[in-house]
């Protein structure tokens, strides 16, 4: 028997694939993560414990980075939100919810505007203008689907983990599929003798792409923040976090405090005051422990 390193790809009724140096092993979990109260998840680097007869074992899962969504995901790198410019039309207070929530699970954020092509010139004209302040505190920002799609296997990383998000109807089904299958057509699949006809209740699978993997669910749809600390949630607006620096008070909230260089920023146009105002929102949310009705539909 020998050990060896690899990430989930799959979970099938509880079993595991694995992939180890491009190729895929089928697995068991011990029982030893019902005892610990563990749940191996899709993204997990585990070790395994390979038998020359097909025996293969999960033995231990690894530190994780993060884990996000339903289907739940593991040690997510960066998600590629898809922001709809029309149809559902585009939203600033919604784009900022995804930013925070990413921000607090610790996953990097690259923005797609979806449906730019049937967006009036003048719409589009002024969606550009505001997405231009997300690329000053950041977040880089795509509206060409061609470009996109030539630069993403560039930016994703050796064995980085991606996932979408964004709104329903934003397209996000529409671009997975078109990856994925470009993804096939450029790599192969990767070779595995593993019986796909048996345990088919799949949920959710990472598939290769560039050096890393994109998770094959557009999920991630609706997020709550209700779990974030009320006076954490200013860690999670960069831009303001990096204004805080010089606030007169360690621990301002950038409410009613004086000396506040957050909203002395937001009165001279360097920080957007809708990223100010959201941030606001989203505070009163929290504290108040109630979604917005319109974010429940």
């Amino acid at each position: 028997m020998k050990k060896a390193e690899g990430t989930i790809i799959s979970a099938i009724s509880g079993y595991y694939d694995v992939e180890i140096d491009n190729k895929v092993v089928r697995t068991r979990a011990r029982g030893v993560f019902r005892d610990r109260k563990q749940k191996p998840l899709v993204g997990d680097r585990v070790v395994v414990q390979l038998d020359d007869q097909g025996m293969n074992y999960l033995i231990e899962i690894l530190p994780r980075i993060n884990e996000i969504g339903r289907p739940a995901v593991a040690n997510v790198s960066r998600v590629l939100l898809v922001i709809s410019a029309v149809e559902p039309d585009f939203s600033l207070e919604l784009l900022d919810r995804y930013l925070t929530f990413f921000a607090w699970k610790n996953v990097g954020v690259v923005i797609y505007l979806s449906k730019s092509d049937i967006t009036s010139s003048g719409r589009l004209k002024d969606i550009q203008t505001e997405l231009e302040y997300y690329q000053r505190i950041g977040y880089p920002v795509f509206e060409d689907a061609e470009k996109l799609e030539n630069e993403l296997p560039k930016m994703i990383d050796k064995d980085q983990i991606w996932t979408l998000a964004g709104q329903s109807g934003a397209g996000k089904s529409t671009l997975l599929n078109k990856l994925e299958s470009e993804a096939k057509q450029a790599t192969g699949a990767i070779s595995t003798a593993l019986n796909r006809g048996k345990h088919t209740t799949r949920q959710v699978t990472l598939f290769k792409y560039g050096s890393g993997f994109i998770a094959d669910t557009p999920g991630f749809s609706a997020i709550d923040l209700f779990k974030i600390k009320v006076d954490d949630l200013r860690n999670y607006f960069y831009d303001l976090k990096e204004a805080s620096a010089n606030c007169r008070f360690r621990g301002c909230q950038h409410i009613k405090e004086p000396g506040c260089e957050v909203k002395k920023l937001v009165e001279e146009g360097k920080i957007a005051r809708s990223r100010y105002e959201s941030y606001l929102k989203i505070r009163q949310e929290i504290s108040d422990n109630r979604m917005p009705e319109y974010l429940k539909k």
